[in-house]
Formats: structure tokens, sequence, C-alpha cells
């Protein structure tokens, strides 16, 4: 049976991400904040639509705002790990990684009463260790990979990629890979960002992006009888008006074309029935 499904994903990282890159002063801090101001924008435009979507929500963001995100849980949309601090795990020491890991859990179990299922790093660059420390903590699926963009699969660990010799492939495990990609986030596409060594300059035409987001979902119609897109979306982003109006169009544009919309968690566990 043909099925093509559409995951909108929202990493809630409020402030986190700019801290975490050393922005500490106050007019950075007060863009991650405008982010409390664009959930509330989505949560609402998502009950309006009848979807649940997928939160990855950092550790720090839960003890700094639980009310928000306890918002979040109570709406019906599934609550994934985003790091503790928002730092890249591949630049952390694996025992503070693990010691990250922990400590996020302990707080998406608090304000949601359940272990999260699916994990996202931060800034989408896994460790060396990233995948075992989610398998010996009991993750589902991970959404950091970009391997494929529209097939979940199976992630591997202990690969040895070199400069001048054959790639060494790693042990295929059994965590589920929901696949993303830098094309189908708002941040590169919307957020201006001025760094000590690099400008990233952003503020693309939302319409363009909409176009080329449509034109994703369409494609996988065209050449797959079934496939999972996911769309990753940052509150602080997208929740500014103009976006947010390119959201509801995503949304009429994605409903147009069939989609059925599902939380990360379920469209996992619909691409692992399919491989029963």
């Amino acid at each position: 049976m043909a099925q093509h499904v559409a995951c909108l994903t929202f990493d809630f990282d409020v402030w986190s991400g700019m801290t975490a890159r050393g922005l500490t002063t106050p007019t950075p801090v007060s863009r991650g904040e405008f982010g409390l101001v664009g959930a509330r924008r989505i949560l609402a435009l998502l009950e309006q639509s009848g979807i649940r979507s997928t939160w990855f929500v950092p550790g720090v963001v839960i003890d700094s705002h639980e009310a928000n995100v306890a918002e979040v849980v109570e709406a019906g949309h599934a609550i994934g790990h985003h790091g503790y601090s928002h730092r890249v795990p591949a630049t952390l020491p694996p025992e503070l990684e693990e010691a990250e890991m922990v400590r996020a859990i302990e707080s998406i179990v608090r304000v949601s009463g359940r272990r999260p299922r699916g994990y996202r790093s931060p800034a989408w660059d896994l460790s060396p260790v990233t995948i075992d420390l989610l398998l010996k903590h009991g993750f589902d699926y991970d959404s950091s990979l970009m391997g494929d963009d529209h097939t979940p699969y199976f992630a591997r660990r202990g690969d040895k990629p070199g400069v001048d010799e054959p790639f060494v492939f790693g042990e295929t495990t059994r965590l589920v890979e929901m696949p993303i990609s830098w094309s189908l986030d708002d941040h590169p596409h919307f957020e201006f960002m001025r760094l000590a060594s690099t400008v990233t300059p952003g503020l693309a035409n939302a319409g363009m992006v909409l176009e080329n987001w449509l034109a994703d979902f369409a494609y996988m119609r065209r050449t797959t009888d079934w496939g999972i897109l996911t769309y990753t979306c940052h509150p602080y982003v997208i929740g500014r008006g103009h976006r947010m109006l390119m959201l509801e169009k995503l949304i009429e544009g994605l409903r147009a074309m069939d989609a059925a919309f599902m939380t990360l968690d379920a469209a996992a566990d619909c691409f692992l029935a399919r491989r029963a």
C-alpha cells in the first residue's frame, strides 16, 4: 500500500544554541528566547491542523523553561533527546558526552513521564561513541545522519573513513536512522549569524524555500510507493510571522499531496513494521 509520510520536527533550543557557541550577551540570548513566542504560535497551528509532531529539547531548556516544554507534552507531541547543553557531541570527551546524555534523559522523564525514544545530535554531528551510547541507553532511533533522504535505515558504528585508504564499514546496529538534511532545515535558509570567523547570511525568501520543501515531497511520491520525509524547524526561526505563513502553506501543500503526518516515534515504528 502506498504511503508517504511527513514528519514535522522542531528543535526547541531557545537560547541554548547561542550559549553553546559562546554567544552569551543579551541580544543573541534574546534571539533564542523568541523561541518561546514561536513555540506558542506553532503549537496553536498544529492543534488547528490536527497534527502531532516531534520536539527535540535540550535538557538545559527543560530545566530552565519546564512549563513551556510541558505545554508541548500536554498537546500530545513527542519529546526527543537533543543533548543537555547543546554542545556538539563530537567536541566532548566520551565521559562528558554520556554524563550529558544521562542528565538530559532525567530532565525529559521529569517533564514527560517517559524516557525518550529518539535522539537528535546538536548541530547534527555525532562523536565516535554516540551510537554506542544511544544503544546502551535504550534509544530506538536517531535523527542526525544524512545517508538517505526519504528512506530510513539502520545506523552503523565503527566506520573507518580514510583519506587515502578504502572505506572500512562498521557494524550495522538495531538503531533506526531517520535521515535529515540541511536543505530541509529552516536554520541555514533563514537565520543570519555573525560569528568570529564566519558569517551565515540566511534571510532567504520564504516562498522559494517552501517551493523546494514541497518539491522534495513531490519527488518522493513520484519515485517511491513508500517513504518518510523529515522537516526540521526551530521555533525561534520558523516562528517569525512570514515564516509561520510559510509553515501553514507547507502543511496545506503536503495535505494536497495526501501526506500522512506522524511523529518520528510513530514513523520509526512504521518502518520497523514494514521490515517484520
